[in-house]
């Protein structure tokens, strides 16, 4: 990684399994931190044998997920292996972990132990439900996390059964909010010089995420229930049909709802006292909808997104994956990179959205092999090669065959 990214000089030891912690640290990575997973001999990161797998057995997703890290693969549970954890701890910035709650502290690498040898080590934990609190010990995944912050009840078509989100969002949030918090705490240990411990949830970032929901409950009492594709407060905001499958509109402004009638050719609704204000919208959403719904099936979504944009009007249509990653907008912002990788080969994924003016991430380094750069991560942390070859001898570091 360039060293003119923003967090480039910044270690960063990550001991994260599937979809929180790993990204969470791919944001690091991505800004130039030195991101070092430290994985299990002979297993590794659980999602490397996720399906679907490459050909070289490397899952599609790890890899997508865990570009520009290193692997170190360290046996936590032998005393060789802790003792080199520690050296390596010596040196990092940050440590981060989705263990169960209590775990590294029966490891004998807490917080309050890895603090006692780096004052200035921030200790990152993520959880299903939090450090404390009477759940605490459940076991918590993206789907379990969904169910019990409410996600789920407002997810879906009314009167269906719930459903979860189509992507991993109680993980994804959890894992931007872990980035945010550790960069706040990097900002803080420039005043304090001292490090932090930092407890994060799924539960916890799932339920923040409700913020109409709370809102309604807390203003009102009313709980929310599932709109589908419809907003909890404006109209009309939702998918509507097309000749050849849907498109989502969004005319809800004082400017955009007479511009989005007249895109439509349903003038007539503009000052139709069913539907002009706000409020009148909102109460009478399901007829508007089937008032529009009439007009936008009769022709294809181009059509429609072309009278929208021309009218100024939010649009767009509902895209496949595959449309979506073709898209001219994705090309021309250069958000799909080919990397090559020394076992699977190139491949492409989805880089980093974000676009800095001067520090902008750069193209992505593939995602490492189960312990690749052991004996150079050892090194850097100050163990001697005779020290390195005895632990790769026994067993407690492993390098790729």
């Amino acid at each position: 990684m360039s060293q003119a990214l923003p967090l480039a000089g910044f270690r960063v030891l990550e001991l994260t399994n599937f979809m929180a912690g790993p990204f969470c640290c791919t944001q690091l990575a991505d800004l130039g931190a030195d991101v070092v997973k430290v994985e299990q001999p002979g297993v590794g990161d659980h999602a490397r044998k996720s399906p679907p797998l490459f050909n070289g057995g490397d899952g599609a997703g790890f890899l997508v997920l865990n570009r520009n890290k290193r692997s170190l693969a360290l046996n936590l549970k032998a005393p060789a292996g802790k003792d080199a954890f520690r050296r390596l701890a010596e040196r990092a910035d940050v440590l981060v972990e989705n263990m169960r709650p209590g775990t590294m502290d029966d490891l004998g690498l807490g917080p309050s132990e890895l603090a006692a040898l780096n004052r200035r080590l921030i200790f990152c934990s993520i959880s299903g439900f939090g450090q404390s609190g009477p759940w605490r010990d459940r076991a918590g995944l993206d789907l379990i996390a969904q169910a019990a912050s409410g996600l789920m009840s407002i997810t879906g078509e009314p009167g269906g059964a719930p459903v979860k989100a189509g992507v991993p969002v109680a993980d994804l949030t959890t894992g931007l909010y872990a980035a945010l918090s550790i960069l706040a705490a990097l900002r803080e240990r420039d005043r304090s010089g001292r490090g932090q411990t930092i407890d994060l949830s799924l539960f916890e970032s799932a339920l923040a995420l409700g913020v109409w929901e709370t809102g309604l409950y807390f203003a009102t009492g009313e709980v929310a229930e599932p709109l589908g594709s419809a907003h909890r407060a404006s109209a009309p905001y939702q998918a509507f049909r097309c000749a050849d499958g849907y498109i989502t509109i969004g005319a809800t402004t004082p400017a955009n709802w007479p511009a989005g009638c007249r895109a439509l050719g349903l003038d007539d609704l503009i000052d139709d006292p069913r539907f002009n204000t706000p409020t009148a919208r909102k109460r009478n959403e399901k007829e508007l909808a089937a008032l529009i719904e009439a007009v936008t099936s009769t022709r294809p979504r181009a059509h429609w997104q072309r009278l929208m944009d021309e009218a100024g009007v939010p649009a767009s249509p509902i895209y496949r994956y595959d449309e979506a990653l073709t898209a001219p907008q994705t090309q021309a912002r250069g958000l799909v990179a080919e990397v090559e990788h020394p076992r699977v080969g190139r491949y492409r994924l989805v880089a980093s959205p974000i676009h800095l003016g001067r520090t902008s991430p750069g193209r992505p380094e593939p995602a490492p092999l189960l312990g690749q750069h052991s004996r150079e991560v050892l090194a850097e942390a100050g163990l001697a090669d005779e020290e390195v070859e005895r632990l790769i001898a026994s067993g407690v570091v492993e390098e790729p065959g």
